[in-house]
């Protein structure tokens, strides 16, 4: 049986591996509406919580593309109980748009008892209330292709044509050993289990290194849907995964291509200010009581550093290419000044 877990749902093997499930709800939005879903501004609201790097990922992308007047947003609290996300953060502790207190009942509009866990980012339909999508990898691919019409001007191509088989297979190293293997780690019911997702995890991320030691992007000279990835979980490394995970090799500072690329990463608008320290050590720590089971969060970790230069423009490379930064986040939007990580005084 799978379970909700902070960041999906999953289970242990016999051999006391987890495993993450996979089976989404694929239905696509599209420009030309081939599965009953059209691109069309207005009609669609993504539900995403500032603790899950999953949909830490389409927050990003739909911030660097410019699409908040085309998709609104709803932001779930930090954590959640074995049934579903909550909109604690709203008054009343309901979305202001679709009406709801918790995220499974658009899932439950869209498919009665829906079986599997209630999950970030959620593509949902605002006129019916039901969630079209929440194949995480697929919608932010599609957010970067399929809308293109209602990107902002300046807006970077986070998955160019000429550079996708190259961005997929980082991809793909990266989400099996770096994005899940954390999880597989964290969640481990063996030593052996653990072990294993422990040194593929530290295998791939000195891969990234030494790949990053002569590039400043993980593909091409600029931003792709590649650096997306992996930056959320890079964000939460030392806060989260670290210690609570038992990755602790290395802390992320303790790696310094990855660290500088972190910095560079974080000090760009779209990626730094949509991350919020609090609702992610709110949500692993509370959340995961069978790993922490007093719910204690910790204090730490200092971010002032997370503000130093990095120097990675001596790579070369253009954030951005030849478009522009994104503005700042709506209001409505912006993490609270008071949650770390914060600019030191």
């Amino acid at each position: 049986m799978s379970e909700q877990r902070g960041g999906g749902t999953g289970y242990v093997n016999p051999k006391g591996s987890f495993e993450r499930d996979q089976n989404y709800l694929t239905t696509r939005v599209t420009a030309d509406g081939r599965d009953g879903y059209p691109v069309e501004p207005g009609r669609y609201r993504l539900v995403v919580a500032r603790a899950c790097p999953w949909a830490n990922r389409a927050t990003i992308v739909r911030r660097l593309l410019g699409l908040e007047a085309a998709i609104s947003q709803g932001i779930c609290g930090p954590t959640h109980d074995e049934r579903s996300w909550t909109f604690d953060l709203d008054p009343g502790g309901k979305d202001p748009v679709l009406g709801i207190e918790r995220l499974q009942e658009a899932y439950f509009a869209r498919v009665p008892d829906y079986p599997r866990g209630i999950t970030v980012p959620a593509l949902v339909e605002v006129s019916t209330g039901q969630v079209v999508t929440n194949d995480f990898a697929q919608m932010t691919l599609d957010l970067s292709t399929e809308w293109r019409e209602h990107h902002r001007p300046g807006a970077p191509d986070l998955y160019p044509e000429h550079l996708r088989d190259e961005i997929d297979e980082v991809n793909d190293g990266v989400f099996r050993d770096v994005n899940n293997g954390v999880y597989r780690a964290g969640f481990a019911g063996t030593q052996g289990a653990y072990e294993r997702a422990y040194d593929r995890l530290f295998a791939r991320l000195d891969e990234l290194s030494e790949r990053l030691s002569r590039q400043r992007f993980l593909v091409g000279d600029t931003i792709t849907e590649a650096d997306v990835r992996l930056f959320t979980t890079l964000a939460r490394f030392d806060a989260v995964y670290h210690g609570h995970f038992k990755c602790n090799r290395s802390k992320l500072t303790e790696m310094p291509v990855l660290w500088a690329y972190f910095r560079d990463l974080f000090q760009t608008p779209g990626f730094g200010d949509t991350t919020d320290l609090v609702h992610i050590k709110a949500h692993y720590y509370e959340v995961h009581r069978d790993i922490n089971p007093t719910g204690v969060v910790p204090k730490g970790p200092d971010t002032s550093d997370w503000w130093e230069p990095h120097h990675r423009e001596e790579l070369g490379g253009r954030p951005f290419g030849d478009g522009t930064p994104p503005p700042p986040p709506l209001p409505e939007e912006t993490v609270p000044a008071d949650h770390p990580p914060q600019r030191a005084a």
